[in-house]
């Protein structure tokens, strides 16, 4: 089969991602959106026992295990961020599902010590002075296993005492890619550190960052104490200040936009991340798309959302490319595709998203009502 027959068997939504608008405490916030997203709370949930069902061989861990070994990481989130564990417990409620399968969706990479290397995002984004119309604007395709691609919504929040934001889930992932009132948007990138422990679950860290009023403030939150391990956290504000902030366990560190421009993917840019860097050979395709990137936005200083997006359509490198397609040929480990595509645009509040791949997909334009 010719990479263009495999494109044509692509899925095509013919609606834009849900929205979903949700305001008031974070246990009304997560109940709201338990409520009306249960389906597909639920469905991400069935998943996550797939994936372990199917690395059963490779991690010897059942659902009933993960579930205790997710327990050990909420204490340390209900001390430094208990609103976040609150917006889960109403998820669940919401969702009606047991609270404890929500924690482990939400602490999945935690519990599996990143042994799958599923996660396969590419995240740039671009300052005023590299642009066409002086606006700034972030990019990010996030690559997940397909069978999740159907409970990708957006959300539109106007927490009680927290700035409004707009940002991308699915499932019963609590939100952390998008931006809020203050002008910071964040994306993440999985990466792989080798000094994981029990602590703080990375996407309480980055949900924390959503809330940030300035870009220190931002970097403060993801360099929380006792975290579990890190993200590359993507920090972008509406001056044009861009910061790629490395985070592991107990190291960290932050890489700027000196080009206008920055790119990550799923390994770490670093030479003091890199020590720590585990299996670094299965990371090849990373290094690829994050080159390939790099190029594309290197060779314009006029981007606008159309060029940024056109980037995100990007096959060198197929199926491993910047557009992701999945190949796994049925079995689950070996599944992955970009679910979705987003480019927020900063300077108009506004996040333009492709719901599966982008290269067969339309983008729809969602706006931050503050």
């Amino acid at each position: 089969m010719t990479q263009l027959e495999n494109l044509s068997e692509t899925f095509v939504h013919s609606k834009p991602p849900p929205l979903v608008r949700v305001f008031g405490t974070y246990r009304e916030m997560g109940q709201q959106i338990g409520e009306s997203r249960r389906e597909n709370v639920r469905h991400s949930i069935e998943n996550a026992r797939k994936l372990l069902q199917a690395a059963y061989q490779e991690l010897e861990l059942t659902w009933e295990g993960a579930q205790i070994q997710a327990r050990k990481y909420l204490p340390f989130a209900q001390e430094h961020y208990p609103q976040y564990v609150d917006e889960m417990q109403g998820m669940a409620e919401g969702a009606n599902i047991s609270f404890d399968e929500l924690v482990v969706l939400n602490v999945m990479e935690a519990v599996t010590i990143d042994a799958l290397h599923l996660t396969r995002c590419t995240s740039m984004a671009v300052s005023d002075e590299c642009t066409a119309d002086g606006h700034v604007l972030a990019a990010h395709n996030e690559d997940w296993i397909p069978d999740d691609e159907n409970d990708v919504f957006v959300i539109q929040a106007k927490p009680k005492d927290a700035p409004p934001y707009l940002a991308m889930t699915y499932g019963g992932l609590i939100p952390n890619i998008g931006f809020n009132a203050h002008g910071i948007a964040q994306l993440i990138d999985t990466v792989y550190p080798n000094d994981s422990r029990i602590g703080i679950p990375r996407l309480v860290v980055s949900r924390a960052v959503l809330a940030a009023k300035t870009p220190g403030g931002a970097i403060k939150r993801t360099l929380i104490p006792h975290r579990a391990a890190g993200y590359n956290h993507l920090i972008v504000h509406e001056s044009g200040e861009i910061y790629s902030v490395e985070v592991s366990a107990r190291r960290f560190s932050i890489i700027y936009n000196k080009d206008g421009y920055v790119v990550h993917t799923n390994n770490y840019l670093s030479a003091n991340m890199q020590e720590i860097e585990n299996e670094p050979e299965e990371l090849i395709s990373s290094r690829i798309r994050y080159f390939r990137a790099l190029r594309l936005l290197n060779q314009s200083k006029r981007h606008t959302i159309q060029s940024l997006q056109a980037i995100q359509r990007d096959h060198v490198n197929y199926p491993n490319s910047i557009c992701k397609h999945d190949f796994g040929e049925g079995h689950l480990l070996d599944s992955e595709k970009t679910i979705n595509a987003m480019v927020i645009d900063l300077t108009a509040r506004e996040m333009h998203i492709a719901w599966g791949n982008p290269c067969k997909n339309s983008y729809h334009t969602y706006h931050l009502d503050d």
